[in-house]
C-alpha cells in the first residue's frame, strides 16, 4: 500500500548536479521507466530510487508516469509496443499474464535469490519489488464496530459510504473485483449489488480516492492494510484503521518488466538488478508504503506489524487473464444500475 495521495516523509537531500555532471549523464546513457503517478510524485519513493540509481550508474533515469497499473498496460497496448519505456514497473500478477502474451516484454534474465514474496515466485518476464493486501479502512472516529468480514461489511448500514476505485483503470479496483469473485464465485452478483448500494462513488484511481477519505468525504475507503501505518508514522495519527475480514485479504505484488524496447539498453538489467537491492528496497515501506521482497537493511517499523493477515488471496495470473474482460462486464451490468 501505499499512501499515494501524500507527502512521504524523510526524504533524501539531492545534491545540485553540476553542468558537467549532467554531460557525463547524457553519455552514459537514459533509463526510460514508465510507472504510476504516485510512484513519482513528490511523497513516493521515485524521487529516492532516482537519485539513488543515477549515483550508482551514472546515468539519467526518466520516469514517464500513467495513472495507475492498468492504465499502464492500457498505453503500452495504445502504443502497440512501440513506446519510449525500456522498463515498466507498476503491473501487478493480475496483469502480467496478459501484458507477456501481448509481446510487450522480454526475459529480465535475473537470479531470484534476492526476492522472497508469499507463495515464491518463479515469472521469468517480470520481478516483483513490492507487495501488500487489499483492505477497507476505516475512520474510527466514526465507526467504532468495524466490519470482522466481507459478509458483515456488505450486510452492514449503507448510510456508511466506501469509495472505491474503478477496475478498467486501477489496480486496487481490480483487486476489489477479484477480491469478491475469490470469495463469492458465480454467486457474486448479490455481493456486487450491496457493494453498489455501500458505495458513494468509484474513482479512476487510488489518489482520487484515499483523498476523498483523508478529507472526511467519506468514512471508508478500498486501500491497503499498510495505509495505517502511514498515519501512524508520517502524521502520529492512530484514527485510521484496516478491518480485518475473517474471509482473508486479496494480496496484491507489484511488479517490473524490461520491454522490447529496453532489451537493447544495457541500464535495463542494471536497473532490474538495482531494484531487489537494498539500496531500492529500502525506500518502499515509507514512501510506497507496501511491504519489501528482499533485504532493506534494517527492520521494518513495529507499525506494520499488523500488515500481513492471517489468510492471503490471489487468484492465478492465467486465470485473471483468461476473465478478466467478462468479470469486469459483470461488474460494469451490477455496479451501474
Amino acid at each position: 500500500m501505499r499512501i499515494k495521495h501524500m507527502r512521504a516523509f524523510g526524504m533524501m537531500l539531492i545534491a545540485a548536479v553540476s553542468l558537467a555532471a549532467t554531460q557525463a549523464k547524457a553519455e552514459n546513457g537514459t533509463l526510460t521507466v514508465y510507472t504510476y503517478d504516485s510512484f513519482v510524485a513528490d511523497w513516493g519513493p521515485g524521487p529516492q530510487v532516482e537519485a539513488a540509481f543515477e549515483a550508482q550508474c551514472d546515468c539519467d533515469l526518466e520516469f514517464v508516469s500513467a495513472a495507475d497499473g492498468v492504465a499502464l498496460l492500457n498505453r503500452l497496448r495504445l502504443e502497440g509496443g512501440n513506446g519510449r519505456a525500456d522498463i515498466v514497473l507498476g503491473l501487478d500478477t493480475n496483469l502480467t499474464e496478459e501484458a507477456t502474451a501481448a509481446g510487450f516484454f522480454v526475459e529480465h534474465g535475473q537470479t531470484l535469490s534476492e526476492t522472497s514474496v508469499p507463495g515464491g515466485w518463479d515469472d521469468k518476464f517480470f520481478l516483483p519489488f513490492d507487495y501488500g493486501y487489499f483492505a477497507v479502512i476505516y475512520d474510527s472516529e466514526t465507526i467504532s464496530e468495524p466490519p470482522t468480514s466481507m459478509a458483515e461489511f456488505l450486510a452492514a448500514d449503507a448510510s456508511n459510504k466506501i469509495v472505491i476505485q474503478d477496475p478498467r483503470t486501477s489496480t486496487p479496483g481490480l483487486g476489489l473485483m477479484l477480491w469478491l469473485r475469490e470469495i463469492y464465485g458465480d454467486e457474486w452478483e448479490e455481493a456486487l449489488a450491496k457493494l453498489n448500494e455501500r458505495t458513494l462513488t468509484v474513482t479512476p484511481g487510488w489518489s482520487e480516492a484515499y483523498g476523498l477519505f483523508t478529507n472526511g468525504e467519506v468514512p471508508m475507503v478500498l486501500s491497503y492494510t499498510t495505509s495505517p501505518a502511514y498515519h501512524i508514522l508520517a502524521e502520529e495519527i492512530d484514527r485510521y484503521k484496516a478491518a480485518t475480514f475473517e474471509e482473508g485479504h486479496y494480496m496484491q505484488i507489484e511488479v517490473a518488466g524490461i520491454t522490447t524496447k529496453g532489451a537493447d539498453n544495457p541500464l535495463s538489467t542494471v536497473f532490474m538488478e538495482f531494484m531487489v537491492s537494498s539500496g531500492f528496497q529500502s525506500i518502499i515501506p515509507e514512501t510506497n508504503w507496501m511491504l519489501p521482497v528482499a533485504d532493506t537493511g534494517a527492520e521494518l517499523d513495529p507499525a506494520f506489524l499488523n500488515a500481513i493477515p492471517e489468510k492471503a488471496l490471489l487468484l492465478a495470473p492465467e486465470t485473471v487473464a483468461a476473465q478478466r474482460k467478462q468479470w469486469v462486464d459483470e461488474w460494469l451490468g451490477v455496479m451501474s444500475r
